[in-house]
């Protein structure tokens, strides 16, 4: 996961107040990104409907002018922000000659920048349907959320003789629960409440 996983802060936090103050979101849309991130960092698991109209918003826009906003973003805002910890556990991944992949529901855009930057295998993201390099304003490939990362896992999988048995995943939300029950090792970094009450009761290794 990357945010507060992989990453000290919460990147759409961040992302929302810097749309806001470069005059690319309304106030009314603030208050409901807010609201959104609030119920995400709560545990909520039912947001689909409501991060599907979050994309929605993107409708009309051009995808090189998106892409080259999350650059400059990521460049001043988020590109420090990887925990120590997150290296440490990468490095011990690497020599045991695992693959490393991030999951995570950012979007590609900003994701292929960590990967690219923390030399990961790939990733799975949240991805959006363009048309004429303008966004449509509907997900691509389904939502990278909830039910829907476990989903994806399985497809990036199905081609190989890995099983789910054998990934790690770590993340600090009860919203990625459904991952985190169907792999043969689970591991909450940072934890919400529910994630971390969660992981002690089911003997869990937190961070």
């Amino acid at each position: 996961d990357l945010d507060l996983t992989i990453l000290k802060m919460n990147s759409a936090t961040v992302w929302v107040q810097s749309e806001y103050r470069e005059g690319m979101i309304s106030t009314t849309q603030l208050i409901r990104a807010f609201w959104l991130l609030a119920r995400y960092r709560l545990g909520s698991t039912s947001l689909e409907t409501a991060l599907e109209g979050a994309i929605m918003t993107l409708k009309g826009q051009r995808e090189r002018d998106l892409k080259e906003r999350i650059h400059k973003f990521y460049l001043q805002k988020v590109s420090d922000q990887v925990r120590h910890g997150a290296h440490g556990v990468l490095r011990q991944h690497r020599d045991q000659g695992h693959l490393c992949y991030l999951m995570t529901s950012a979007s590609s855009y900003l994701s292929e920048l960590i990967v690219r930057d923390l030399d990961l295998d790939g990733m799975l993201a949240q991805r959006f349907e363009v048309s004429e390099g303008i966004f449509t304003g509907h997900p691509r490939g389904g939502l990278c959320f909830g039910s829907g990362k476990l989903d994806q896992a399985r497809g990036l999988l199905q081609e190989s003789s890995i099983n789910l048995s054998d990934c790690f995943f770590y993340t600090d939300s009860f919203t990625d629960l459904p991952l985190l029950e169907a792999v043969g090792y689970p591991r909450a970094v940072h934890p919400d409440r529910k994630l971390l009450r969660h992981a002690l009761n089911n003997t869990w290794q937190v961070h």
